[in-house]
């Protein structure tokens, strides 16, 4: 006889997992919430408060940062890195993070391992103020090895229409206000793994530029900015956000732009963390391919008009951010580098 099992599935493992994570799930729950997991559906009534809501979603993963949460066997915070590039990319349209789905995709469902994962993703969602709803983790022999998994996750936030942030409001003069990122983030690590490698040994080792070992650098989980970027919107009056995530500065800025306007930065606004130090010694790379593949970091960006942007930096400051004054919004295209302050 063959069965389920015998093909490499077994469902008394998922089981398992539910079992560990229904507890953390049920931790990020509010009076919006209407049920538990283990239903087909994640139930979740609309707010009130909202004048005209608007839904806004995103759907992100982690990218290759899994292995190094593989390599060395650390599985507490990648789910704060799948919970972050959602939640992070929401925000920036002025939404409130509601409620999140994960997920998992292995080779062999091993019930601790993804528990750990999945109450990373339960931890990130509590702080931002986001339900933990629903997921899936689906065990496919065969298509994964064994000791290896996949990361996603789906993320739904709500804004009042009259308050959505999309860019329109940006325009020529604006200040750009850069928030400071915890690290690598979850962006470029194609590149990452080929410079530095994934041997565990040299992972574990310390590194005294670095202020702690490189897996330690490499597995810092991406920063979640919801709270700092709602209460922000909450006080100024904010034309654009932008989350510095694949493509760096070159490809994220300019999506807040409106046609015929740039980003001037001046890269000497912000420090350059160590880890990006050590990425651009033993690539060789310019500042051209650097800031069009790392945060190099500033993980947020935000455009308000000039004569509130060091207010903005200021308030920032006060609630536990790093916050610069990086540039400005000039005419032209795209996003122009510099070193020295900006002229003119």
């Amino acid at each position: 006889m063959i069965d389920y099992k015998a093909a490499g599935v077994d469902v008394t493992r998922g089981y398992k997992l539910v079992d560990l994570i229904k507890k953390s799930a049920a931790e990020t729950y509010d009076e919006n919430v209407l049920s538990g997991l283990g239903s087909f559906g994640g139930f979740y009534a609309v707010p009130k408060g909202f004048a005209d809501p608007v839904l806004v979603s995103g759907t992100d993963g982690v990218g290759t940062k899994l292995r190094y949460a593989i390599a060395l066997d650390k599985h507490d915070t990648i789910g704060t890195d799948c919970v972050a590039m959602c939640v992070n990319d929401i925000v920036c349209q002025g939404a409130k993070p509601l409620f999140f789905l994960d997920y998992v995709a292995c080779g062999r469902l091993d019930p601790e391992k993804t528990a750990t994962v999945v109450r990373g993703v339960a931890k990130a969602c509590k702080e931002v103020g986001c339900a933990l709803i629903g997921g899936e983790t689906a065990e496919m022999p065969g298509m994964y090895p064994e000791d290896e998994y996949d990361l996603a996750g789906f993320a739904v936030g709500i804004a009042d229409r009259s308050r959505i942030i999309n860019g329109s409001k940006v325009k020529k003069g604006d200040a750009l206000v850069g928030l400071a990122s915890s690290g690598v983030h979850s962006n470029g690590y194609s590149l990452v793994r080929k410079l530095l490698g994934e041997d565990r040994k040299e992972l574990e080792k310390y590194d005294d530029s670095l202020g702690m070992t490189l897996g330690e650098a490499v597995l810092t989980p991406t920063k979640l900015y919801v709270n700092a970027a709602l209460s922000l919107a909450e006080k100024f009056d904010i034309h654009g956000i932008a989350h510095i995530t694949g493509g760096g500065f070159i490809e994220n800025i300019p999506r807040i732009l409106p046609d015929g306007l740039c980003a001037e930065v001046d890269l000497d606004s912000f420090p350059r963390l160590p880890i990006f130090d050590l990425l651009a010694k033993k690539s060789g790379l310019g500042d051209d391919k650097l800031y069009n593949t790392f945060n190099m970091g500033i993980g947020m960006v935000f455009a308000v008009g000039a004569d509130e942007a060091e207010e903005v930096k200021e308030y920032a400051i006060k609630s536990g951010e790093s916050a610069y004054i990086i540039g400005r919004v000039a005419e032209g295209g795209g996003v122009k580098l510099s070193r020295g302050g900006i002229s003119g």
